[in-house]
C-alpha cells in the first residue's frame, strides 16, 4: 500500500455516503493508520447532496482540507459532475453505474462503473449499496483489511443491527467480485 490515500465519497443523502467514509476511517484506525474523516452535507439529510473526505496515511496528516483526490467513489450524476475533474492523474474514479448517465471521459485516470444498486436489490437490502461500493474500492485499492472493516462495523453499528453484519460481509465480497467481472468485460 502507498503511504497516503486521499478519497472523496459523494452522492445523495441516504445513499450511505457518510457511513461508507466513516467505516473506512474506523477500519484505518484499527489497522494503525492516521485517519481523517470530514463530512459535508446539505440541509436536507435525505435527498440532498452529501460527501466526505477520508484520508488514510501511514504518517501524520498535515491537513484534512484538500481539493484534489487520489480516488473518488461517486454515487450520483451531480457528484460526478462536481468531482470527476478533481481526481489526480493516475487516480481512481469508481462510480455507481446505475445512477450515472454521463460518466467522465477522462483517459488519465482509472474509471470503473459498478452496478451496486442492482446488486443490493439482489441481496434484498438496498442499504448494502454503499458496502458493495466499499468492497469494490478495496479490491482496487486495498488500503485496509476486510477484517478491519468488519471489526469497524461491529463497533459502530448499534447492537440491534449486528444481525446485518453477515449481510454487510456479503456486500463487501460482492463488490470485490463486481470489480473482477468488470475487468473481464474490459479484457474481452
Amino acid at each position: 500500500m502507498k503511504q497516503l490515500e486521499e478519497l472523496v465519497i459523494a452522492g445523495f443523502g441516504g445513499q450511505g455516503v457518510l457511513s461508507l467514509g466513516m467505516t473506512l476511517a474506523y477500519a484505518g484506525m484499527i489497522d494503525g493508520k492516521e485517519i481523517s474523516w470530514m463530512p459535508s452535507y446539505g440541509p436536507e439529510m435525505r435527498g440532498g447532496t452529501a460527501n466526505c473526505i477520508t484520508i488514510l496515511s501511514d504518517t501524520r496528516i498535515s491537513s484534512p482540507i484538500i481539493s484534489t483526490f487520489d480516488s473518488a467513489i461517486i454515487l450520483n450524476q451531480p457528484s460526478m459532475d462536481k468531482f470527476a475533474e478533481r481526481v489526480k492523474p493516475g487516480g481512481l474514479l469508481l462510480y455507481e453505474s446505475g445512477n450515472i448517465f454521463k460518466p467522465s471521459t477522462r483517459t488519465d485516470i482509472q474509471l470503473m462503473g459498478i452496478p451496486a444498486t442492482t446488486e443490493a436489490v439482489r441481496l434484498k437490502n438496498n442499504k448494502t449499496m454503499n458496502m458493495i461500493m466499499l468492497g469494490a474500492y478495496l479490491q482496487l485499492r486495498p488500503v485496509v483489511k476486510i477484517e478491519s472493516v468488519m471489526q469497524a462495523l461491529a463497533e459502530v453499528l448499534p447492537e440491534k443491527y449486528h444481525h446485518l453484519l453477515d449481510l454487510n460481509r456479503q456486500a463487501l465480497e460482492l463488490g470485490a467480485i463486481s470489480v473482477e467481472f468488470q475487468r473481464e468485460l474490459i479484457q474481452t
